[in-house]
């Protein structure tokens, strides 16, 4: 098929992937796995570009018993994808104008727009790219990413690592109100300005990182001072994505971070070292102090536990970068991860967990993650579609047993929250030892009592529980507590919803 040198961008592209799809042919299943990553990439789906769907939906995996924990051919399959395109692109796809590849850590195809003068048959080096053409109109990194946020995020992190950006200022101290300028760098401030999501893993400096729920985690970058320090390999608590907290920042730094004028809501993450470490320092958001004398051991209550900490209705400062400042009080800053997401309104955004390893959208449109911020309890090995629901596979899974959770949210709001449950188990209604009763608190106050799944919507039919105006610890968190009394606690599905008008 080919290429139409006049096509605009997105048609070229499609024509481009379609092109490598038809020369992959003798490869039944590596053509049908790019043909289905460029529909749900041109069709605005990135967001479904992810382990499970890959396998569920192209390599033939059951959606009811796949476990990405144990079986890995999403990610074997998507290695040989890549490395096939660039077989391609080095024999008789050297001489074609667009490149479609797909970088390490992400299932979203990135489309390479080569010059015609380029005389490589391979990718290009973009970390060469001169300083004083940050501008060339005759290269261009797209994956059609300029119709939408949920694009411009990961086509940013791959631009953004690709051109090996520095932003490092070496200064000795950050402190609030401190005057800083990022470093000089080959891509131009407006493109950088135009990702609205930035995911950055502190202290970590190898390639990108896709967590279980799809969305990439990039390398450090925009800090200025401290030090790197990798984390002493174990087990660490309340998270779902223990790469994030495999490294960190520390001593006294800053971080300058792009964005274009608006509302965001920025995530920080920490972990406990260990019990003899000691970890107080303060936080400044462009200047105003958030955390003061933070403890992160005494805001988790223990060691190797991730924290989360949310700060709602943040924007940039006038010179278009917001300024998050970490000095020490009775010992060095230590930070694990950034992460800054794009909001419409003053309210933080929803929170929607289901009790699975993988993420899911329901019929509404709205994603719901895979399980996290738990502790103890186990997840429900398999799956049980519920019945007469919109989405019968959505609170199909459960956490049981006696667990909590202490979900993140903005100290200064109140919440409702949402919780979901289905009887998986017993078929007849709670008498003496028979059934499953339990209790449900959060930070301290009891919202269910002798509660009976089965009792108020019999077996495979959800049951919902909604609450209102709670107020989070002064931790910033939501606290629930599932408390057998008969048989072991459940949960299928988590949701909470800022108050905020």
């Amino acid at each position: 098929m080919p290429l139409d040198p006049n096509a605009r961008p997105v048609e070229a592209e499609r024509a481009e992937l379609e092109c490598v799809a038809e020369a992959l042919a003798r490869s039944p299943r590596m053509s049908r796995l790019l043909r289905y990553m460029g529909e749900k990439l041109f069709s605005g789906e990135v967001d479904q570009l992810n382990e499970y769907n890959i396998a569920t939906e192209v390599l033939g995996r059951s959606k009811t018993v796949f476990n990405a924990g144990e079986d890995a051919i999403a990610r074997v399959e998507t290695h040989r994808l890549r490395k096939r395109l660039a077989e391609f692109y080095e024999s008789e796809g050297r001489n074609h104008p667009i490149h479609v590849t797909l970088p390490a850590g992400t299932y979203v195809p990135v489309f390479i727009h080569k010059s015609a003068e380029e005389p490589s048959p391979t990718s290009p080096n973009l970390a060469q790219t001169s300083e004083s053409e940050p501008h060339r109109q005759n290269e261009r990194v797209s994956s059609w990413y300029t119709h939408g946020w949920k694009y411009t995020v990961l086509a940013a992190s791959f631009v953004l690592f690709a051109f090996g950006l520095s932003l490092y200022l070496r200064v000795g101290r950050a402190r609030p109100g401190s005057s800083l300028a990022p470093a000089s760098t080959s891509v131009p401030l407006q493109s950088l300005a135009s990702s609205p999501s930035i995911r950055l893993l502190a202290g970590y400096s190898g390639p990108p990182r896709t967590d279980g729920a799809g969305r990439m985690w990039s390398p450090d970058q925009y800090f200025a001072g401290g030090g790197s320090w990798p984390r002493t390999p174990g087990f660490i608590a309340r998270t779902s994505v223990p790469f994030l907290f495999d490294h960190s920042r520390t001593g006294d730094f800053s971080y300058n971070i792009p964005l274009k004028p608006g509302s965001y809501e920025l995530h920080l993450f920490f972990s406990t070292p260990s019990s003899e470490a000691v970890s107080t320092f303060n936080v400044a958001i462009n200047g105003e102090y958030v955390l003061q004398g933070f403890d992160i051991n005494e805001d988790v209550l223990g060691q190797d536990i991730a924290d989360e900490r949310v700060f709602r209705d943040v924007s940039p400062g006038k010179d278009g970068f917001l300024r998050i400042d970490f000095s020490g009080a009775l010992s060095p800053p230590s930070l694990n991860g950034i992460e800054v997401l794009p909001s419409m309104s003053r309210a933080q955004l929803p929170v929607r967990l289901i009790m699975q390893t993988t993420p899911l959208t329901d019929h509404k449109g709205q994603i719901w993650s895979p399980d996290n911020y738990f502790m103890n309890g186990r997840l429900a090995s398999q799956t049980h579609p519920l019945l007469d629901s919109p989405d019968p596979d959505l609170f199909s899974g459960e956490r049981f047993g006696h667990f909590t959770y202490a979900i993140p949210v903005d100290a200064r709001g109140t919440y409702t929250l949402v919780l979901h449950f289905a009887e998986f188990y017993f078929t007849s209604a709670a008498s003496g030892t028979h059934g499953r009763l339990f209790r449900v608190m959060c930070n301290g106050q009891t919202l269910l009592d002798n509660f009976d799944i089965f009792r108020e919507g019999g077996n495979l039919h959800e049951v919902t529980k909604t609450f209102r105006h709670l107020k989070p610890s002064a931790q910033g968190k939501l606290n629930l507590t599932f408390e057998p009394i008969v048989n072991n606690a459940t949960v299928s599905g988590i949701e909470v919803l800022d108050e905020t008008p």
